[in-house]
């Protein structure tokens, strides 16, 4: 890269005017970004096939395109350039892996105006959007371009090995010298569908010192709020198990990659669209997801988490009112989620271990933002895992509750029966007293031995029954004495007694609390 030409510092190209150069409009500068692309991605189709090599992530082709058209460019209407075309062979392959055809490629980029975003950021990176949603144009710095460059075959690699994850896909990096300024950009999937609306956005780093959104960021129509903002507006959002395991899987291996590369200070992009609001679409979206165009592999929400890390078909319903985002719940609210990690471009340099020990100084060092890749990883990880994404369990009361029911049945028939045992006890002892008191000459030649304990209900009645039968067997023809009369009597207080204690026993299991009664069934 060329250090002797004026940085931007990643962002928007300055007004007219300086001392030696006229630097670029914005307009000038998005029709230079196309322009520029749309020639050397068309130049990539005509060199063959191969395997990519090691020196092809280090290849920088240039090419002048001059504003009244050369030999091998044309003519066009905005200020003279250089484009750069940062690993070509290398960033082909990227697209070709996504299932980016170069046709497709260059309508996305091409075919309309580049649509200018706001950034949220602390960067001054500027943001372009294509008109049919597929593809973010961001500026970065010089730092962060050189950066990606060495990170190359180490993502090569990742995206072999995994094409599903929640890192940024980068189709293409680009560099325009123009009036005396280098912008350099990158092109990346679009995380965030403009053809359904957001209505909430976050920025989630996992940190809680500074991270609260402004007031000025408060102000704007489509706020994107930060972590702090978060605990507050919402109390988590509920996945199912198996998409909270797929999601928080994905999250994992990505951090540890970014981890290995020695990278922290990328944040969660989150938009959240709340279905039962209803509100699609913003207007005017032109040719947004053209009738018959491509579908980047793996570029929504739903592809990135789910299926098993190879290459495959995108999902069948990935065309769908959802448009791929991931559904949730939020106390009543049906929701789709939207995400992507952003802003791995941030390795963990001098500056930036100068930039946590200043903080950790005046703050808590373990809640800023900067901190050692493995200790941002975990961090940001528990607070994913814990605060943002929780798992909704199934209803383990379900057969607690077909228990519990049973049990409940049980007793009352239990109740039920001890209350008719008690009636029939009750009329049984009405009739032996009226037989016994009747028939004042019957005498009980047998007495009962053991009156029976109130823990054998069954078993007291029937010896009761038992023994008030073989009285009333054995009567005595014989006149009584007053003695015999008095015995007689006194077998008869103890025949009353044992049937009291039996009625007792019923009542006391009758009226036995719920867990005493769960011992006798």
């Amino acid at each position: 890269m060329n250090s002797t030409t004026d940085e931007t510092r990643g962002g928007r190209p300055q007004k007219p005017g300086g001392k030696d150069h006229k630097k670029p409009t914005a307009e000038a500068l998005r029709g230079a970004i196309q322009l520029g692309i749309g020639y050397s991605v068309g130049n990539m189709t005509s060199k063959p096939d191969r395997d990519v090599l090691m020196q092809d992530f280090y290849v920088v082709e240039s090419v002048f395109l001059p504003s009244e058209g050369s030999n091998l460019t044309p003519a066009h209407h905005y200020p003279d350039f250089r484009f750069k075309n940062y690993a070509p062979l290398a960033f082909r392959y990227f697209r070709e892996l996504f299932g980016i055809k170069p046709d497709d490629y260059l309508y996305s980029i091409c075919k309309e105006p580049l649509i200018e975003l706001s950034n949220p950021g602390a960067s001054s990176s500027w943001f372009y959007l294509t008109s049919d949603d597929e593809f973010i144009l961001k500026t970065v710095q010089h730092k962060e371009a050189e950066f990606l460059q060495k990170l190359l075959p180490g993502y090569y690699m990742n995206l072999n090995q995994n094409p599903r994850t929640l890192l940024p896909k980068f189709y293409g990096l680009y560099c325009i010298q123009c009036g005396g300024v280098n912008i350099r950009l990158v092109v990346m999937n679009n995380v965030l569908p403009r053809s359904l609306k957001m209505h909430y956005k976050y920025d989630l780093k996992g940190s809680t010192y500074k991270r609260r959104a402004s007031r000025k960021e408060h102000a704007k129509p489509s706020p994107t709020f930060k972590d702090l903002d978060f605990q507050e507006m919402h109390e988590g959002l509920y996945f199912d198990a198996d998409t909270y395991n797929a999601l928080m899987k994905t999250l994992q291996r990505d951090c540890r990659v970014l981890e290995s590369f020695k990278i922290m200070d990328y944040s969660l992009l989150l938009g959240i669209h709340v279905l039962d609001r209803k509100l699609r679409g913003r207007g005017g979206m032109g040719d947004s997801k053209r009738q018959g165009g491509q579908k980047v592999l793996y570029s929504t929400a739903r592809e990135s988490i789910q299926g098993d890390g190879k290459a495959a078909e995108p999902l069948p319903d990935a065309d769908d009112e959802t448009l791929g985002g991931i559904p949730a719940k939020h106390k009543d609210e049906k929701l789709l989620i939207f995400l992507g990690i952003i802003d791995i471009l941030q390795s963990y340099r001098f500056i930036k271990k100068v930039e946590h020990s200043w903080k950790a100084l005046v703050h808590d060092g373990d809640t800023v933002s900067v901190h050692r890749p493995n200790f941002y990883a975990d961090r940001f990880l528990k607070f994913m895992g814990t605060t943002v994404f929780k798992k909704i369990h199934p209803l383990r009361g379900t057969s607690s509750r077909r228990k519990k029911n049973s049990i409940q049945l049980c007793r009352s028939a239990s109740q039920e029966v001890l209350s008719t045992v008690k009636e029939e006890s009750q009329e049984e002892r009405r009739a032996q007293s009226l037989e016994i008191f009747d028939d004042t000459e019957a005498h009980s030649s047998q007495k009962p031995d053991v009156i029976p304990s109130s823990t054998g209900l069954n078993a007291a009645i029937s010896a009761a029954t038992m023994s008030s039968d073989s009285s009333l067997d054995d009567v005595k023809t014989e006149p009584q004495t007053d003695s015999e009369y008095r015995d007689d009597r006194r077998t008869s207080s103890s025949t009353l007694a044992l049937e009291d204690s039996t009625l007792l026993a019923s009542h006391s299991l009758a009226s036995t609390p719920e867990s005493g009664l769960d011992v006798y069934l």
